[in-house]
């Protein structure tokens, strides 16, 4: 199957709702590289592969919506993670899917969705991620609507790490060993001064 037949399947959300407490508390999707925030080339390289596109933040609101996306704030104000913010983007999407991908992933591939949708639909999975060849990369993931009840569960008894509730859930992964370095995620600033020398 293709993600052609089936691309207003899918709703993106742009993980930007955390502390960055690496960063010295700077909101890193507002940070830029290149001339542009780094959310700007997360959205360059999502929007193609998405029906709609969602951005997760808790903080700087008005600035994220400058970018003509609907911004969700968490449920829980004590900061839960990538869950919570893949729980509002779920109950707010009307997709079958959501394609979470964080907002300091600046050099996302570009067939993420095609192949995460096609080995979710091969498989019958109703959640898959990204496998870098090396390690797991649960903020790269597609999951059905249908998982959202055991999301909200998990929150509601305060289990939110990502990766274990992928896993509890019947996650699986897909290698994109081929493309490795498009999982580089930014999370300190000499991180970002690297990036920004390396694409000079």
């Amino acid at each position: 199957m293709s993600v052609l037949n089936h691309s207003k399947q899918i709703t993106g959300l742009i993980l930007a709702g955390g502390r960055s407490s690496r960063m010295n508390g700077n909101d890193k999707g507002l940070l830029k590289l290149h001339g542009s925030t780094m959310i700007e080339h997360v959205i360059k390289r999502l929007n193609p592969q998405v029906d709609h596109i969602l951005i997760s933040a808790n903080r700087h609101l008005e600035q994220y919506q400058t970018f003509g996306y609907d911004v969700l704030v968490d449920d829980y104000d004590d900061y839960r993670g990538p869950l919570a913010g893949m729980s509002r983007g779920l109950s707010y999407s009307q997709s079958k899917y959501l394609l979470t991908v964080p907002c300091d992933g600046p050099l996302l591939p570009l067939d993420l969705a095609r192949r995460l949708l096609d080995f979710a639909c091969q498989e019958n999975a109703k959640a898959v991620l990204a496998f870098d060849g090396k390690y797991r990369q649960p903020t790269y993931n597609l999951i059905h609507i249908d998982l959202l009840p055991a999301l909200t569960r998990s929150l509601e008894n305060n289990q939110h790490k990502l990766g274990k509730w992928l896993m509890d859930n019947g996650a699986i992964s897909l290698d994109f060993s081929d493309q490795k370095s498009a999982f580089l995620n930014i999370n300190t600033l000499d991180d970002l001064e690297l990036l920004s020398q390396q694409l000079d």
